[in-house]
Formats: C-alpha cells, sequence, structure tokens
C-alpha cells in the first residue's frame, strides 16, 4: 500500500498526505453487520466532560468485528476488502461455507478470493487462525487472545503485530510492539500475519478541519490559559511554570513519573519490561 500525496493547492493541502483507499473493494458495509453509533462527545450520564479534546466528528456506523472467531473448522472465502471509520486498520467480510457473514480485522497481503480458517491446527498461511502452542517461533501474528475464548485483544491497530518468541511450560511469550515481552497462555488463538494499513501512522492530517472530521478538538497550551483553568496559567508575558517537575491540569505530577501499579496481578506474566526510550 502506498500514501497519497494532494497537490498543493491550497496552505492546507500542502504536505497533507492520506490513506491510499484503492486497495478498497467495496464502498458500503455490509448492512446486517452494521449498527448506528451515538457520539457521546466523551461526555458521562452527567453531561460532564471526562475526556478533553474529544467531539464533533463525522457520523459512523459501527461495524460489528468478529474478535471470538469462533468458527472453528469452518473454512471462509474473504469477500471484500473494507474501510471503518472506528479502527485503524482495514476489514475484510469473510463468507462462510454455511453462508454466514462476518468481520474480521484484514491482514496486510489478503486478498479477495482467498481462503481463511480458525482450527486448533490450521495451515500456516496469512489470515488463517489457530492456537498459540501449535505457531512456530518466530512468526508474526495480530488479534491474539489473553484469555481462551474472550476472544482477541493483543495487536489490533494497522500495521502491528506481535511475534511469537518461545514455547515454554503451558505458555506462549511473545515480543509486543512496545519491545516488552509477554507470556501469554497457549490454548488461546491468534491469527497469522500483521495487519494491513501499515503506513497509517505516517499521515500528515494537514489542516485543522481535517483534525474536527476526525471528532479531535483543538488543544490549548496551558501556559495561554487562565489561572483557574490550570497551574500554569496567569503572569504577565510569557511566566514560567513555577514548579519543578511538570504537572497535569489537576496537579498531577507527569513527564516521568510512573503510572502502572506495583502490585497489578498482570506483572508476573512480564518476562522484560519495554523500554523507557519507547
Amino acid at each position: 500500500m502506498s500514501i497519497k500525496i494532494y497537490k498543493p493547492t491550497s496552505a492546507g493541502r500542502r504536505g497533507m498526505t492520506g490513506v491510499d483507499f484503492s486497495v478498497l473493494t467495496k464502498s458500503e458495509p455490509e448492512k446486517k453487520l452494521t449498527k448506528g453509533k451515538i457520539n457521546t462527545s466523551a461526555r458521562n450520564n452527567r453531561g460532564r466532560l471526562t475526556t478533553r479534546h474529544q467531539g464533533g466528528g463525522h457520523k459512523k456506523l459501527y461495524r460489528f468485528i468478529d474478535f471470538k472467531q469462533d468458527k472453528y473448522n469452518i473454512s471462509g472465502r474473504i469477500a471484500s476488502i473494507e474501510y471503518d471509520p472506528n479502527r485503524t486498520a482495514f476489514i475484510a467480510l469473510v463468507v462462510y461455507k454455511d453462508g454466514e457473514k462476518r468481520y474480521i480485522l484484514a491482514p496486510r497481503e489478503i486478498k479477495i478470493g482467498d481462503m481463511v480458517i480458525v482450527s486448533e491446527n490450521a495451515p500456516l498461511q496469512t489470515g488463517n487462525r489457530l492456537m498459540l502452542k501449535n505457531i512456530p517461533v518466530g512468526t508474526f501474528v495480530h488479534s491474539v487472545e489473553i484469555f481462551p475464548g474472550k476472544g482477541g485483544q493483543l495487536a489490533r491497530s494497522a500495521g502491528s503485530a506481535v511475534q511469537v518468541m518461545a514455547q515454554e511450560g503451558g505458555y506462549t511469550h511473545l515480543l509486543l510492539p512496545s519491545s516488552e515481552i509477554r507470556r501469554v497462555l497457549d490454548s488461546g488463538y491468534a491469527s497469522l500475519g500483521s495487519l494491513s494499513n501499515a503506513e497509517w501512522n505516517t499521515i500528515t492530517i494537514g489542516k485543522a478541519g481535517r483534525s474536527r472530521w476526525l471528532g479531535i478538538r483543538p488543544t490549548v497550551r496551558a501556559s495561554a490559559m487562565n489561572p483557574r483553568d490550570h497551574k500554569y496559567g496567569g503572569g504577565e508575558g510569557r511566566s514560567q511554570r513555577g514548579t519543578r517537575r511538570p504537572k497535569t491540569k489537576w496537579g498531577q505530577i507527569t513527564g516521568g513519573r510512573k503510572t502502572r501499579k506495583k502490585n497489578k496481578q498482570s506483572n508476573k506474566f512480564i518476562v522484560r519490561r519495554r523500554k523507557k526510550n519507547k
């Protein structure tokens, strides 16, 4: 896949890039696999803002994605590759032999007409899903189950994949994109290959309006605010922040402070921590 470059017809277009959607084969989603989605603008049931810088944006239909993929030993054909506004990776419509249709995350290099299957010992080809204990060391996988039967949770964004590093004592060691090595039960399932739309993170938005289409509202520098709105607000001219440690709007220390709980239960499954510069 390649990046789409726009002609510099205006200041906003100059340098703007986008995803090349020529790889997609269908513009309208499968109606029975969609649902209307209400935009809450990051507000809770009391109308209070819970996450800043969210709101507006284009209307979206939610596509039901089959993360569990629990149709075992029934092969399916890739009928289309489609865009999903709710996630960064593309999705693929699978038509199974019994006639049922489901959406799955589309792996890279998958094509229309390819066959996929979910089985404990499925063939080692892109798009197939099989038990972690039957996947060779060095293989890249996506949509990995942390808890067997719960559905894929690891490596679901565009271009991401985790690498199988070892099989030991009922656990599979996985190298995550963050450089962390983590153990998961080898009875869980994972899909072979890395996900599509790998160039997504290199896109240049180009103009403020395009961020608003995506539901991203403007972010203002803290030093430009009033004293009541932020710890760094107020003062005459460009004032210093008045504290050694950087703080959030609510006065909590940030910028280098570790936020992970020391006694988190899943700590025992981490073989190697992620590198600090990641």
